[in-house]
């Protein structure tokens, strides 16, 4: 089927005024406005009523923690004091809680415009050795597209790290699942929907040679690689105490310092650090919401694009930001910078280009983030009916600035995957009330 999404109210991307000609999973043809398509179609869409996006892409995220929103006993901590009053709830997550809450996730960030999703889970207790298996799963159920990072922790409070060691694994565990996950999972292909990257946690609480062999790992399987880093003052001073460095000198002595990876926060660089970021292609998941709660501080993500580094946007664990809308965070990005570096600092286009193209290259893909022939056919089409929009006159910038909550129709690889606001076949309620139980349990046990 070929299909015209037609004369939209308004559109992301140059020429496409008359809107996008869709083949199967791809983009064939732009319509400039006021024109008709040159490819014969099988079916009009009439978008006349919606501003269309290209697909949201979250580069960073937690989907357990949706499991821990709000909770008291880590409220109102910075992030090492959060971390220890959450992790030994984490650990007593089971296989059904853990399906549940990455479930809820992934329908709460497609209703937010989301079409591709790349979580990091690191906490694997007994009996959650398949967890990244299980996300795999819910997101093909659902049809999202994801980059899943086996993300691991070998360094407990035992032996010098945060964590506790039931939450822990040891390295020849981590490689060896690593390894099956990638050749299990991962589609290398252009549309490809579901990949695999490696993903040590953080400094803290991962030892240097599970960092360096899962650099080489990465390397030989040809996949990504992905970490926390530079996201508080307290992790620079882990690092210069444990290993006399800063946290970006010491992840480049062990390989993490390349166009294969991306890193999340990305907050406390120096100016020569993020030029070498740049030289190396190395890409920063920003993370403005969950920055703001746990006090972190504030990335520089139009100071890291001009050195060459890639900038994608990111919703970080929901028991962090406690929320999953990419949506939201691109109008959070768009104030945060605005607030801290002035109404010249950056324009309404510039947080949707992090959240699309520039999330894209921090996956290292060029067929999705674009609305352009031959890329994917993932779109997030937005409704301005509601209140919020009222006396709109720039439809794009009324996504941003108004603060778009919502998608109305979300296509992913050519097949709608949202319609009038929900999710087709699901019963939101029925999911909440049992994911609800799931986290009451989880808390209490």
């Amino acid at each position: 089927m070929t299909l015209w999404i037609k004369n939209p109210l308004g559109i992301f991307a140059e020429g496409a005024g008359g809107g996008i000609v869709v083949d199967g999973t791809r983009i064939v043809e732009l319509v400039a406005a006021g024109a008709a398509p040159s490819t014969p179609v099988d079916e009009v869409f009439y978008a006349s009523e919606h501003v269309v996006l290209p697909g949201l892409i979250n580069t960073h995220h937690h989907f357990y923690q949706t499991l821990t929103r709000a909770f008291r006993p880590a409220a109102d901590k910075a992030l090492f004091d959060w971390l220890k009053a959450l992790y030994p709830v984490w650990g007593r997550m089971e296989p059904e809680a853990f399906r549940l809450a990455s479930r809820l996730a992934m329908v709460e960030l497609l209703m937010s415009g989301c079409t591709t999703a790349s979580d990091h889970h690191y906490v694997f207790p007994a009996g959650l050795e398949e967890a990244i298996d299980i996300q795999m799963e819910e997101a093909e159920k659902l049809g999202l597209r994801v980059a899943l990072c086996r993300g691991s922790m070998d360094l407990s409070v035992e032996n010098g790290g945060l964590p506790p060691k039931q939450v822990t694994q040891d390295i020849d565990t981590i490689l060896a699942d690593s390894e099956r996950l990638v050749g299990r999972w991962h589609q290398r292909e252009d549309g490809a929907m579901r990949q695999v990257v490696l993903a040590p946690c953080s400094p803290f609480s991962v030892s240097g040679d599970l960092m360096r062999e899962s650099a080489k790992l990465g390397e030989a399987l040809d996949v990504r690689l992905h970490t926390h880093l530079a996201e508080t003052y307290d992790e620079n001073d882990y690092c210069v105490q444990k290993f006399g460095v800063r946290p970006l000198d010491y992840v480049e002595s062990l390989g993490w310092v390349s166009d294969r990876v991306w890193f999340a926060h990305g907050i406390h660089f120096t100016d020569n650090e993020m030029r070498r970021l740049g030289e190396a292609g190395t890409g920063v998941a920003h993370c403005p919401t969950s920055n703001m709660i746990i006090g972190s501080g504030v990335c520089s993500p139009m100071a890291l694009e001009a050195l060459g580094a890639p900038v994608g946007l990111a919703c970080d664990g929901a028991a962090a930001a406690d929320s999953s809308n990419l949506v939201q965070e691109v109008r959070q990005a768009f104030l945060l910078q605005r607030a801290m570096r002035g109404v010249g600092a950056v324009t309404h286009k510039d947080p949707l280009r992090w959240a699309t193209k520039g999330s894209a290259r921090c996956l290292g893909r060029k067929d999705i983030g674009i609305i352009a022939p031959g890329a994917q056919a993932d779109f997030a089409m937005f409704r301005l009916d509601e209140l919020r929009f009222s006396g709109y006159d720039d439809p794009v910038a009324a996504i941003v600035i108004c603060g778009a909550h919502a998608a109305d129709r979300i296509m992913v690889a050519g097949k709608w995957r949202i319609v009038d606001g929900e999710v087709p076949g699901l019963d939101l309620a029925e999911l909440r009330h049992a994911h609800q139980d799931a986290a009451r349990r989880v808390q209490a046990a």
